[in-house]
């Protein structure tokens, strides 16, 4: 009897469209066609729902060494991301909690329930040493899940207590909630927010990153925290050639109208398991520029879907990669953008945290 694979299906609020092995299973799965494939494909059928698992987290702060990202701590209160975007680098990290970086990073998510806690321990550390900490280098964090859970906000509350600085990257607008902390800390120099928005294209940041905020509600944002007084730039991220590349300039000249004073960008990095991931969504969304994006993206990477070197793994390389960095460079001059990388921050307010005590604090 051969075998007939049921095809991939868009599945509407979703970015992946299948859920395929992370590379670390030791078990293998193939849908097959047994008859039922009509149903099993109607629309009507239920949609992967959003699970959330509570996970109690022995440490919370990453440390950085790699040459090409420019800070040395990082946060992240989730694993997994809601959001969905099909180009999310940090996909393949969810095969190391043995789940697909497909469907199972977007609908299958971890959250760090006692993540204040055990940063409140990090920072009290008499060996630890200040350096500002990146919240959201892996995943968003605030994701639709953070309405409910909170953790962001909690682990900003710890570090507004401490004066201890940070940085912030997201693509959603719910940053807005948390301006009764981020503009306190802006007055001390202790917070940066960049806000990514790689297209102003609704239609397709509805198909890119189905859950995030829409790229015009994100330029509100951007006005919103620098109207309360909270330094903001831009991330014009990732930018991916013949799909979204079109609209750097127009991103660059909206978010510059709004109050961004920085600006930064990365081309489409394509690590791991998201290769055929990425492959399996333009098939589905753009399957007439497919082939074209593909040979761009392969130009910019030496040839192959990506190449890991430090060097250029971030804005790639060849002539496709110099014209959007001389493009880039162009915009940022025209606005008067300085570059994301020479954000200076102030580490030296920083106080420990007090270990709680039953007899309370005087002062």
């Amino acid at each position: 009897m051969s075998e007939s694979f049921l095809p991939p299906q868009a599945l509407k609020g979703r970015g992946a469209a299948s859920n395929p092995e992370g590379r670390f299973e030791s078990i293998r799965r193939h849908a097959e066609d047994d008859g039922w494939q009509s149903l099993l494909l109607d629309e009507q059928a239920p949609r992967p729902r959003t699970e959330v698992t509570e996970e109690r987290a022995r440490s919370v702060i990453t440390r950085n060494d790699s040459p090409d990202i420019h800070f040395n701590q990082a946060l992240n209160p989730y694993r997994g991301c809601e959001h969905g975007c099909i180009y999310c680098f940090a996909r393949p990290s969810h095969s190391y909690i043995n789940l697909s970086p497909g469907l199972d990073f977007e609908t299958k998510l971890r959250a760090k329930s006692n993540l204040a806690e055990v940063l409140r321990h990090e920072l009290a550390r008499p060996s630890y040493t200040v350096s500002p900490i990146n919240i959201g280098s892996n995943t968003d964090p605030y994701q639709p899940i953070e309405r409910r859970w909170k953790l962001t906000r909690a682990a900003l509350e710890v570090l507004a207590e401490c004066r201890h600085p940070c940085t912030i990257v997201t693509k959603n607008a719910m940053v807005e909630r948390d301006i009764d902390i981020l503009a306190p800390m802006a007055r001390e120099n202790l917070v940066q927010v960049f806000v990514s928005i790689n297209s102003l294209d609704n239609h397709l940041a509805a198909k890119l990153e189905p859950r995030a905020s829409a790229p015009h509600r994100r330029i509100k944002a951007v006005r919103t925290l620098r109207e309360a007084g909270i330094p903001v730039g831009v991330l014009v991220a990732p930018i991916i050639p013949a799909l979204n590349d079109r609209d750097m300039e127009a991103v660059l000249e909206q978010a510059a109208d709004a109050g961004a004073t920085c600006a930064g960008y990365t081309t489409l990095r394509l690590p791991y398991e998201l290769k055929a991931l990425f492959r399996e969504w333009l098939a589905l969304h753009v399957p007439q520029r497919a082939a074209h994006v593909m040979s761009l993206i392969q130009q910019m990477h030496g040839g192959r879907d990506y190449d890991s070197d430090f060097t250029t793994r971030m804005s790639g390389q060849g002539v496709f990669a110099e014209l959007i960095r001389r493009r880039f460079d162009v915009a940022c001059r025209k606005h008067g953008f300085g570059r994301a990388r020479e954000l200076k921050l102030d580490t030296s307010r920083f106080v420990p945290p007090r270990k709680p005590s039953p007899q309370g604090q005087l002062f």
